[in-house]
């Protein structure tokens, strides 16, 4: 039996939990990509290089925000958003970061307020929409973590970027795609131009796995389908093993998924970086049901893998996978060479 994974149940499952909005508010140093990764380019920087020169620190807390927003009055600096110098000291209070890299921005979306939020969107120039703060979250990926829908739209609709990667390489879509947040992902993509939106589709973060990866390895059917239409590409592969969205589906047993991927044209026969194809990990894995289905959609039985293994030989005795493989449907080079 082969030692690289074929036959064992390891999708790239998503063990960890995100540092989402729970750990926000800790004062932890931002972890660096990992090392095993051969990921996109380096988003990081220091805070002083991504932070608007105007902002400086301040004492400000998550707690104090909403003495903060009754002082400010958001109307008339709206009006006077053009000069940051000579603010006033209501109006600096806009203009402030808090020791974990937050601005007013974030604390609003933190604490749900929609209506600020909104206010503020309005208020600030692109340029601080996209400060990210010391886990490298930026208002759209907090919004999206909470799943507040306007909010993002209203981000969305200002230019808010949607490439920024926070400390685990995501952008606001793969954490939608991961928390099955359909209503964000919707309006992440909605009138974006293909031209913009391929190469996020494209990105992948510290783990090696793009936005695609991530709806089929949390079964986010309907996210997945959203993908399709916006122009994913379905034989991307992660990059630790160099599995496709379907190789994912299979080692899940996600049947939904499989007949989805393969209906929209997924390579049947994508290998892996160790040779195997989606039908070696679904023989691998005994299940008859997707193997068949892969095989009515023109699986080539007899590609083998670096272990130079076919399917069949990861079939391990089970009857109904050896009824895939009749003894008539012997060939070489994709011609029958023996009929009983």
């Amino acid at each position: 039996m082969a030692s690289d994974g074929c036959s064992k149940e390891d999708p790239l499952e998503d063990s960890r939990t995100d540092s989402g909005i729970d750990s926000i508010l800790k004062s932890e140093e931002p972890r660096e990509p990992s090392g095993d990764f051969s990921g996109p380019r380096d988003k990081f920087s220091t805070a002083d290089e991504r932070l608007d020169s105007a902002y400086t620190s301040s004492s400000i807390t998550v707690e104090s925000l909403s003495e903060i927003v009754e002082d400010c009055s958001l109307s008339s600096a709206k009006h006077e958003q053009a000069e940051l110098s000579g603010l006033s000291e209501q109006e600096s209070l806009l203009t402030t970061i808090t020791e974990d890299g937050d601005t007013i921005l974030h604390l609003a979306i933190i604490h749900e307020d929609i209506f600020i939020s909104q206010e503020l969107i309005d208020l600030f120039p692109k340029e601080v929409l996209d400060i990210q703060n010391n886990l490298y979250q930026s208002p759209l990926h907090l919004a999206t973590y909470l799943n507040l829908t306007d909010v993002v739209k209203g981000l969305m609709e200002k230019g808010a970027s949607l490439e920024l990667q926070d400390q685990d390489g995501n952008t606001p879509l793969h954490v939608a795609c991961q928390h099955g947040q359909t209503d964000c992902v919707t309006e992440m993509t909605r009138d974006l131009p293909l031209s913009f939106l391929v190469p996020v589709l494209q990105t992948q973060n510290w783990r090696g796995l793009a936005c695609i990866h991530l709806a089929a390895l949390n079964k986010q059917h309907h996210i997945m389908n959203l993908l399709m239409k916006k122009g994913a590409d379905l034989n991307i592969q992660e990059g630790t093993a160099g599995k496709t969205a379907l190789h994912l589906a299979v080692e899940l047993h996600d049947i939904t998924s499989v007949k989805m991927l393969l209906s929209m044209g997924a390579n049947v026969d994508a290998p892996m970086f160790n040779g195997c194809t989606p039908l070696h990990l679904a023989v691998g894995r005994q299940d008859a049901q997707i193997a068949d289905l892969l095989c009515q959609f023109g699986a080539d039985k007899m590609l083998r893998n670096m272990e130079d293994e076919t399917a069949l030989d990861l079939a391990d005795g089970n009857d109904h996978i050896l009824a895939l493989f009749p003894f008539d449907d012997i060939q070489i080079s994709g011609r029958s060479v023996v009929t009983f």
